[in-house]
């Protein structure tokens, strides 16, 4: 395009102030540039005048806008666009319309307007505010829908988190005030008097999720105001409730119903830091049944290196935070423990061995469960039973002797031959210095096991021995068994008169036979026969009478000592009730003490702990079963011959009364040291090693000092606490909890115990330590080791314990002051 003259250019300028001032060329025809003409809009259009959203009332020449007619089609940025005005090119004029036929508009202005694009970009910069208020308002809006979607599904996972505890609540139901059952899932739960939930449980683990209960009929009902409820079929449950004021008790009974179906209950192993005790001793020896973890193992007494639970058993289990359970010897029981679920598990389960006589056509579950606030008083609750009945002068003599003096046993030999008059005679001499006492006589003094006979081979003049020995003051004791050696005339006697456990499925005219210690095959006496127990005790008193036996060590083994198809005349409930029919019916022959144990002698009678190696690791076992022994309601224990009672470093196979084990070999004398002072402070002190046989000038003077803690200290106390054991089931040495049940510091204390609740000792159990950690509960405490007075309540770090001093401490009255 050519440059215009400068004519056109002034015509040109005049023609651009009226196309700012509002005016439209209407005449396409027009002949001058600078005479514009208004058009008028096309007809049968709805345009509207309407001012523009703009905050200027004129534009930059100072003129007045007018109102401009604009297109619904035509978007935001077109319409911000100036409309074209009738140009002339090459001698053609052309129009507006002839760009844009959409808009009348359109042809009011030129794009190529300095003004046009000021004021288009006056109007971008006016509306960049609103842009951003409305992105954010957008930005509010995009929070709003995330807000409410989010309250949508908050809502509706309330509305159904309400529809299930509703459903769930409407299935528990309340039974006897403190107890909740959700028969559908079988959740089981009891309140504390503060409706504290004490105890949970998942009840019938074995039954189908999917299975729906009923209530009994009433011909399945009990008169005894039980609830009794029913899986169709399957299984039968009973409830009921005992209140003894300050104690509530729940009896559970399952009843399988069908063949295959083990009633199982699961309860929480740990919860709120409480922790379970009871069963006795176990495999692993944990402190506390909830450090174990073993799979369903039946419930009896064994030897604890072999099998999973130790000599001496008990259906007795007790948690921290007040809760009791006691199974009935009726029952089958398993015992599982799965720490990886938290599960402590009871189980009713037949076998071929342990649980062979069925007492009921399907397995059923028996137990109770008991609560209160206080876990000691709970323990006496559950233990309490007099063993004051049908105490005389003499026993209470007995029992006396028993924690007043040790117990000498006599060493054992792996031959026979090795024990004669001679080594009793010589071993009770050099006894002397340390004290008289019982002089226990292993089993050789017969020939064969099961003879009741002494060899007079060996010793001839045994009741002129026994006298002399009675007159220096000691009193002598002999070991006997119900196992009867094939080698033994006693063995023809028994089969001839069918006193044995016989061979199952035989006509009773096979005796079973077992193996024990020395005796590679014996037979074993049936005490379910009328007749063995007479038989038995008219053997016992002759000796008595012929050799002045005062009294006799029963060495029962354990359970799994019978033979493996053993039948007895009339069935047992389990092999552990043996061992509890014989010592009750050889009570009046005088027993000081048994080996295994399912229930409490009667005193003056001890229970013994299992035989330790003489190792380090026996003197932590040693502890370990004196304590868990206690917690289960057996108050006297004899634990095992200081130093060891033998010596192996492999473990066995198989169990130690399948080997006759001769005394184990002088221990090391830090060992022999450490197990002393901790069988100082224990109910009685048996020694098989004598500390003179050291030589050593410290082991004789720590003898001699702990000898006088014993006879100034200890004895006191335990004759103090004797009646309340004797009452009330407490053990006369205590785990800490006993002292104080509610710090739960005492709770995971292991390697201390008490004496009655005014003693505390702090044994050292590992080899070469000479300090340690000590706790001592709340009140004040005197050292016994420099007299210093020690306040309770809290840890001693670094406590310094000599090798020839043991740590403990005497509590002082609650006004001592420091």
């Amino acid at each position: 395009m050519s440059m215009l003259p400068p004519t056109a250019l002034d015509a040109r300028q005049d023609e651009l102030q009226q196309l700012t001032a509002g005016k439209i060329v209407d005449d396409a025809s027009a002949s001058s540039i600078g005479t514009p003409t208004t058009l008028s809009p096309p007809p049968n259009t709805n345009a509207k005048n309407s001012k523009e959203e703009d905050d200027d009332s004129s534009d930059e020449f100072g003129n007045a806008k007018k109102p401009v007619h604009k297109d619904r089609f035509r978007s935001r940025r077109r319409a911000s666009i100036a409309p074209l005005p009738a140009l002339r090119l090459n001698s053609r004029e052309m129009l507006a319309s002839d760009f844009d036929t959409h808009s009348l508009a359109s042809n009011q202005a030129s794009i190529t307007s300095v003004n046009s694009l000021a004021s288009l970009l006056r109007e971008k910069m006016q509306a960049f505010p609103q842009l951003i208020r409305k992105k954010k308002r957008e930005t509010k809006d995009y929070k709003i829908k995330i807000f409410v979607i989010m309250m949508f599904f908050i809502i509706i996972f309330l509305i159904g988190y309400a529809y299930v505890a509703y459903h769930h609540q409407v299935l528990t139901k309340s039974y006897f005030q403190k107890l909740k059952f959700n028969s559908k899932d079988r959740i089981f739960r009891i309140l504390s008097h503060d409706d504290k939930e004490v105890i949970f449980g998942h009840l019938g683990v074995t039954l189908d999720s999917d299975t729906a209960p009923f209530h009994c009929l009433e011909n399945q009902r009990r008169a005894d105001g039980s609830v009794c409820i029913e899986w169709n079929g399957i299984a039968r449950l009973h409830l009921n409730f005992e209140d003894k004021q300050v104690f509530r008790c729940y009896t559970l009974q399952w009843q399988a119903l069908r063949p295959g179906l083990l009633p199982t209950d699961c309860y929480e192993l740990k919860r709120d830091n409480g922790l379970w005790f009871g069963g006795g001793i176990t495999k692993g020896q944990e402190w506390s049944l909830s450090y174990a973890n073993f799979d369903f193992m039946p419930y009896a007494s064994g030897d604890h290196k072999v099998h999973q639970f130790g000599n001496a058993v008990k259906r007795y289990f007790i948690n921290s935070i007040g809760v009791a359970m006691q199974v009935s010897e009726r029952t089958p029981l398993q015992l599982g423990i799965n720490r990886t679920e938290n599960q402590f598990c009871l189980r009713a389960a037949n076998d071929d061995f342990t649980f062979v006589n069925r007492l009921t056509p399907l397995p059923q579950l028996d137990y109770r469960i008991c609560t209160t606030e206080d876990m000691r008083s709970l323990h006496m609750l559950m233990t309490q039973q007099s063993l004051w009945d049908g105490l005389t002068e003499q026993d209470i003599g007995e029992l006396h002797s028993l924690l007043e003096e040790p117990v000498w046993r006599i060493p054992n030999q792996e031959q026979r031959d090795h024990l004669n008059e001679s080594v009793i005679c010589d071993y009770a001499e050099n006894a002397i210095a340390m004290g008289l006492g019982h002089i226990v006589i292993n089993e050789f003094w017969q020939e064969n096991i099961g003879d009741f006979t002494v060899d007079r081979t060996r010793f001839p003049t045994l009741k002129d021995t026994i006298d002399v020995l009675h007159r220096r003051g000691f009193k002598v004791v002999f070991t006997i068994q119900p196992f009867i050696s094939t080698d033994s005339p006693n063995f023809k006697d028994a089969v001839a008169r069918k006193l044995l456990i016989y061979e199952r499925y035989s006509e009773r005219s096979i005796p079973a036979l077992t193996r024990y210690k020395s005796s590679s095959s014996a037979g074993v006496l049936d005490i379910t026969n009328n007749a063995s127990v007479p038989w038995l005790l008219e053997k016992l008193q002759r000796l008595k009478d012929e050799y002045g036996v005062k009294s006799f060590y029963l060495d029962l083994g354990t359970g799994y000592n019978l033979p493996h198809y053993y039948q007895c005349r009339q069935p047992l409930d389990n092999p552990d009730m043996y061992a509890r029919m014989l010592t009750s019916s050889l009570e009046s022959a005088g027993l000081m003490a048994v080996s295994t144990a399912s229930v409490v002698p009667k005193p003056p009678t001890f229970l013994s702990t299992p035989p330790a190696n003489a190792t380090w690791a026996g003197l932590r076992d040693t502890l370990a079963a004196v304590l868990n022994y206690g917690v289960i309601g057996y108050p006297f224990v004899l634990a095992g011959a200081i130093g060891g009672d033998y010596l192996l470093e492999r473990p066995l196979t198989k169990m130690i009364s399948f080997y006759s084990l001769g005394q184990p070999p002088l221990p090391d004398a830090e060992l022999f040291i450490r197990w002393l002072q901790l069988a100082t402070f224990l109910p009685a002190m048996q020694f098989s090693h004598r500390p003179d046989e050291y030589h050593s000038e410290l082991v004789t003077r720590v003898a001699q000092e702990l000898k006088e803690v014993r006879q100034t200290v200890v004895i006191a106390l335990l004759k103090k606490y004797l009646s309340p054991s004797m009452n009330e089931g407490l053990p006369l040495v205590r785990p800490l909890w006993m002292i104080d049940p509610h710090d739960p510091a005492c709770l995971i204390v292991s390697d201390e115990f008490s004496v009655g609740e005014e003693l505390i000792v702090a044994p050292i159990l590992d080899a070469g330590l000479e300090e340690r950690e000590v706790y001592l509960p709340q009140g004040v405490w005197k050292d016994g080791i420099d007299g210093s007075l020690r306040k309770g309540s809290r840890w001693m770090h670094g406590y310094r314990v000599p090798k020839d001093k043991i740590a403990y401490f005497r509590k002082m009255p609650d006004n001592t002051r420091f």
